[in-house]
């Protein structure tokens, strides 16, 4: 009998594992299945808050824009923690893609960017609370909206929130689960330029807006900008150009949308777009503007990564201890047409969270 017994426990705890992996797999599906492009993250974030709240968090929704709103949970009524756990929910506009597996490969718009940090996170913090490693007090989730566009979700919580995370703040987003030690800045902004529109066959009567603002940008993108040994170049991308009305006519407006990955001096960055395009017939607006930035790695057992994207970490400077990014999936995946994410990843960054987590309380 006490054989049987021992056998029967000993099934429990074998099962128990991958059981548990399973949901995490099924949790990253339902999530990554709910459309959440940036600016459309309602629905995403009404399954969470349900979610979380089945499963006894105190769930808060708060609101950033008309339609718009983070999810913060916590145990009990301590809405102030030493550790906070935090993604983003939204999803880049890079295209849909379907929920589908290719041999192990999961392939869905934010399956690793950053549904796949979302998902691991919330099993990590309900495996933490069922091991009693965490009580009240110790640790939160946050997820918010908008981290593709302008960082408005973290902007929103780190002000208005009205709580605070004393010990540590980790960031998920794809790092390959490596611990990153530090990831470039982003200068975005959106330039417009007006022309005079006349007929093409007589384009002294007139003034190219597209003609202008190619020329501009031309020069932008001749500058030398400072180089970081540990983050590398900086970089431009100009993302959209729009302008003109006709091929006859000269163009009376142009627009483009650049984003500069900063990996040094953003302030040099910040005056040579001035002197570019603050002219007599161009403008600019600075979209985001936020520093590069130098994180913390002390976690034993870690590779670690310089990363050359941006991320929302930068709203939590001076607003905890210390500052961590971390999180499943390759980034050089997550803005194309074959974004995906490996169940192993999903497992693996459940344990690396606990760690960090762990390390921290």
């Amino acid at each position: 009998m006490f054989w049987a017994f021992f056998l029967y426990v000993l099934a429990a705890v074998a099962i128990q594992v991958p059981l548990r992996e399973r949901s995490l797999v099924e949790f990253h599906k339902e999530i990554t299945q709910i459309d959440s492009e940036v600016g459309n993250e309602y629905d995403v974030v009404h399954y969470l808050a349900d979610y979380l709240s089945a499963r006894g968090l105190t769930v808060e929704l708060q609101l950033v824009e008309e339609g718009r709103e983070n999810v913060y949970a916590y145990l009990g009524d301590q809405r102030n923690t030493k550790v906070l756990l935090t993604s983003h929910i939204d999803t880049n506009p890079a295209g849909k893609i379907p929920y589908h597996l290719e041999g192990d490969e999961i392939h869905v718009r934010g399956a690793c960017d950053a549904k796949g940090s979302v998902a691991s996170q919330v099993f990590a913090f309900l495996e933490l609370w069922d091991e009693k490693i965490i009580r009240e007090g110790d640790l939160a989730l946050l997820f918010v909206v908008g981290e593709e566009y302008n960082g408005i979700g973290s902007f929103t919580a780190v002000n208005d929130l009205n709580a605070s995370w004393s010990n540590a703040v980790i960031v998920g987003e794809p790092t390959d689960n490596k611990l990153s030690v530090g990831h470039k800045g982003n200068f975005r902004f959106d330039v417009n330029a007006v022309g005079v529109s006349c007929h093409s066959g007589y384009p002294e009567q007139g003034f190219s807006a597209v003609e202008y603002l190619l020329g501009r940008i031309e020069h932008l993108l001749q500058q030398e900008f400072p180089y970081s040994s540990l983050l590398g170049p900086t970089t431009v991308n100009i993302g959209t150009f729009h302008g003109g009305l006709a091929a006859n006519l000269l163009a009376p407006s142009a627009k483009a949308e650049i984003y500069i990955r900063v990996a040094e001096d953003i302030q040099l960055v910040n005056r040579t777009v001035d002197r570019i395009f603050s002219t007599s017939h161009s403008n600019y607006s600075i979209v985001q503007m936020l520093e590069p930035q130098y994180l913390d790695h002390d976690v034993p057992g870690f590779e670690l990564v310089a990363c050359s994207y941006a991320t929302d970490i930068p709203y939590f400077k001076g607003k905890t201890a210390k500052r961590y990014l971390y999180g499943p999936g390759s980034i050089l995946v997550a803005h194309s047409a074959e974004e995906y994410i490996l169940p192993g990843d999903l497992y693996e960054a459940v344990r690396g969270y606990k760690s960090i987590v762990k390390y921290n309380i």
